[in-house]
Formats: structure tokens, C-alpha cells, sequence
């Protein structure tokens, strides 16, 4: 068992084989991980070998990590109003979702798409229509909708635009959420006080409905409030700050949820200072302690 009580991993690669990723997950002390199970800038998948599937599964179970979460390629765009990458893009996800199931995944995250040149209410109704498609099949795996930062005409910028979608598709139960900080803070959402995190916390069971949220990417974010720029940056270097994090960790109900680091892998090391912060946030107490400042962060451990 994880010597820390939180769900807590990064996104991992899976180079060299898929197995690999639980090896570098375990070597940073994760419990729980991300991966793309194929290349996620290209549409061919090759099939994952039933032995290698194997490995990656007794990797998991013998050390814990639990949720294991499958993000889906750059290059699905599930509002999309042509014909053929609409297409694709149901494939794709329909695929990632059967990767998952083979894997012992417990969660798909994916991102809506853009609209492009089309209207976002048709956009919308794109979205809805595939996830009923991909949903048309049986499966263990839960699809997390992520939001996005809102720009170039992206869809899932708002809560309540992800809510609309959900409720189109019908509310079915496999549908989760999945809410980026650094999204969020680019879209708008500001949660740096501890206020403003407990509105937006009583603003996402408003609309999604906390049932829903089921994985938390903590990414610090280099753009400013509502600037909708999706650029993440190192955990308390970025405008959400270590004050930021705080307030929104201080919520119980969040701090429950499974949690994912997707934040920049410039230098060795990177990935366990980034652990380093957001584990000295949720082992530092009570919320009214927050205000001591945090150890600093050990720059030999990289």
C-alpha cells in the first residue's frame, strides 16, 4: 500500500511497451496512473498483445495502483461536422474504451473536440450523437468527459455546457467527468481563495453533479484567468499557485477523488517535485494549517 492515503499518479509513457508505464508509475511511488494506450497523434492502433496486457495488469494489482485511466488521442474530435473525422473519431474512442476493458482500466478520458466553423448547438448534438454511439456497446469502463480552457472555439469550456451534453446523451451512468484545474482556471473558473473553490465545488454538483467527477488533473496554468489558454505549468509556478491548490485540495469532497498530473516533463525529476507539492498539500492537515509554508522541495531528488 501507498504510504500516503490519497489516489495520486501522473500521466506515464508507455514506451517500450505498455507494461513499462506500471514500472515507471511504481518508480515514482504513484497510486494510482494515466496512459495513452497507442501513439495519440495518429489514428492506427496496433492491437495490444494479450501477454503484455497481462503483465500490465498484474503490475497493477500487485502495487495498488488503482484507478488506471486511459486518455484518448489528440486527434478525436467528437463535435466535428465532417462527415468522415466524426467518424473516426467514434472509432477511436470506441477503441480506446475496448483497450481499457483489456487493460483493466477503470476510466476513459477524452475531450469533446471543436467546433470549428460550425455553430456550437450543432456542435453540441455531434458530441451527443457519438458518445450514444460509443455508449451503444456494453462496458465496465467509465467515459470522463474533460473540460477544456474554452478557446479556439472548443467545446466543454463551461460546466453547464458539459452538463447540457450529459443530458442529451440521456444522463447515462457511464458518462463521469473528468475537471482540469488548469482548464478550468483558463476558462474562468477562479478557486485560488477558499471560497471561491467552495462555489465552484456547489457549482459543479449544481450542474454535472459531484457523482459525476470521477478523475482530477492538478495542472498549474501559465495563462491568466479566462484567458483560455491551455498551457500547464509546474504545480505552484503558475497563476493558480501553491494558494490555489491549497484552496482547492482544502475540499473534502474533492480531495476524495482520484488525482492526475499531467504538468510539464522538461528535466529529470520533473514528475517527482510536481508528486512532492501536491502530497505535501493533502498531508499538511487541516485546512486552517494551510498557511505554514510548505517544505522546501529536495532538488537532488530528481
Amino acid at each position: 500500500m501507498p504510504a500516503f492515503a490519497h489516489r495520486l499518479g501522473v500521466h506515464v509513457s508507455i514506451a517500450g511497451g505498455i507494461e513499462k508505464a506500471v514500472e515507471r508509475a511504481i518508480e515514482l511511488g504513484c497510486s494510482a496512473m494515466q496512459i495513452f494506450s497507442r501513439n495519440p497523434r495518429g489514428w492506427r492502433a496496433s492491437p495490444i498483445l494479450s501477454s503484455r496486457a497481462r503483465l500490465f495488469r498484474e503490475g497493477v494489482r500487485q502495487n495498488d495502483i488503482d484507478p488506471v485511466v486511459v486518455h484518448t488521442p489528440y486527434l478525436l474530435n467528437l463535435a466535428s461536422g465532417d462527415a468522415e473525422l466524426h467518424r473516426k473519431s467514434i472509432q477511436g474512442l470506441s477503441e480506446d474504451l475496448k483497450r481499457a476493458e483489456q487493460l483493466g482500466a477503470g476510466y476513459v478520458v477524452t475531450h469533446l473536440g471543436s467546433a470549428g466553423d460550425r455553430g456550437l448547438s450543432s456542435s453540441r448534438k455531434q458530441v451527443v450523437k457519438a458518445l450514444q454511439k460509443v455508449l451503444e456497446k456494453d462496458s465496465p469502463v467509465i467515459l470522463a468527459l474533460e473540460n477544456s480552457a474554452g478557446g479556439g472555439r472548443t467545446l466543454g469550456g463551461s460546466l453547464d455546457e458539459i452538463e447540457e451534453i450529459i443530458r442529451g446523451a440521456g444522463g447515462d451512468p457511464r458518462i463521469g467527468f473528468c475537471f482540469d484545474s488548469c482548464h478550468g482556471y483558463a476558462a474562468g473558473y477562479d478557486f485560488r481563495s477558499t471560497a471561491q473553490a467552495r462555489a465552484l465545488v456547489e457549482e459543479l454538483n449544481r450542474t454535472i453533479g459531484l457523482s459525476r467527477l470521477k478523475i482530477l488533473h492538478l495542472n498549474d496554468c501559465a495563462g491568466a484567468l479566462g484567458s483560455h489558454r491551455d498551457r500547464h505549468q509546474h504545480i505552484g509556478k503558475g497563476e493558480i499557485g501553491i494558494r490555489g491548490f491549497k484552496s482547492l485540495l482544502g475540499q473534502e469532497s474533492l480531495r476524495k477523488i482520484p488525482m492526475i498530473l499531467e504538468t510539464p516533463k522538461e528535466r529529470p525529476g520533473d514528475d517527482r517535485k510536481n508528486l512532492f507539492c501536491i502530497r505535501a498539500l493533502l498531508g499538511s492537515g487541516e485546512t486552517e494549517n494551510w498557511n505554514e509554508p510548505l517544505p522546501p522541495i529536495d532538488e537532488g531528488k530528481g
